[in-house]
């Protein structure tokens, strides 16, 4: 992994201590010295180097030669969440959905060729898959990566579906270009997506968008059924209507956030009112 960088700003070190930590995953959370050497692609003194300082700093704890991430690290990602405001604003329109439909919704965005779960309330249910906030899946088996993937040109699209998964799942069978090509249109021009147990056996869901001010695509969420449990047809004629009217309601809450007042610190650290 090390040894990519191209920029003379490019700092080595720093992108081996994040290699470290994205050994570990929900398939990995223990982890020897040797074992993330081998993941991370570096030598064995350096790989130790590194772990010892993130156990020093908090993000990583080590226990008889095996080692394993902490809370700490949960921080490097609800740091992004919260400076967007995105779980605040999310929080009571995801409750309010499970509170309707009795189904579990989530907030996802995209990072390369995966989606990342920002935000989440869960109802208990069989469902074959663990879901977190900070899960990675593949976003083109899943119905927010469609809607997230939808929203992409041509060119973007391309160099997204062209990055390999970090999700840590098997890898799928490669799909035709046309077909999801085609797929991804009809999902842009009705405003939403299905993934029909694509993702595993059992997982049905649909997506919508979340959007900004703007009307960009920034997120997007979801509601997840049993399959055994819910028909297309029910997720669809009773589920959607609520779905749609949630993200339209977030996106509605998001863009008065972004136009929010807010103060700017000056240098002598005294506070501005901002301008306007």
């Amino acid at each position: 992994m090390a040894g990519r960088g191209n920029s003379p700003d490019f700092v080595e070190a720093l992108a081996r201590g994040l290699d470290v930590l994205t050994c570990f995953d929900a398939h990995r959370p223990q982890l020897t010295l040797a074992d993330v050497a081998t993941a991370a692609g570096l030598a064995r003194p350096t790989a130790r180097r590194l772990l010892l300082t993130l156990e020093e700093l908090g993000y990583i704890r080590g226990r008889d030669g095996v080692f394993a991430l902490t809370p700490k690290v949960l921080r490097l990602g609800t740091a992004y969440a919260s400076s967007l405001g995105l779980w605040d604003i999310a929080r009571p329109h995801l409750s309010d959905l499970v509170a309707v439909t009795r189904e579990s919704s989530s907030m996802a965005q995209l990072d390369g060729s995966d989606i990342v779960y920002v935000a989440r309330v869960a109802v208990p249910k069989l469902i074959t898959l663990r879901v977190d906030i900070g899960t990675r899946f593949p976003a083109l088996h899943t119905s927010q990566g469609k809607v997230l993937l939808a929203a992409l040109d041509p060119a973007e699209l391309r160099d997204v579906l062209a990055e390999p998964s970090r999700s840590g799942l098997p890898p799928f069978l490669p799909r035709d270009p046309e077909e999801v090509t085609k797929e991804l249109m009809t999902v842009r021009a009705r405003g939403w997506a299905l993934a029909d147990e694509e993702l595993a056996p059992g997982v049905r869901s649909i997506a919508a968008p979340v959007r900004d001010g703007n009307g960009t695509v920034l997120a997007a969420m979801n509601i997840t059924v049993h399959a055994a449990e819910t028909s297309v047809e029910t997720l669809v004629d009773r589920h959607l209507p609520h779905l749609l009217r949630a993200a339209s309601d977030i996106s509605a809450d998001w863009a008065l956030w972004q136009q929010r007042p807010y103060a700017e610190h000056g240098p002598d650290d005294t506070v501005r009112p901002a301008a306007g």
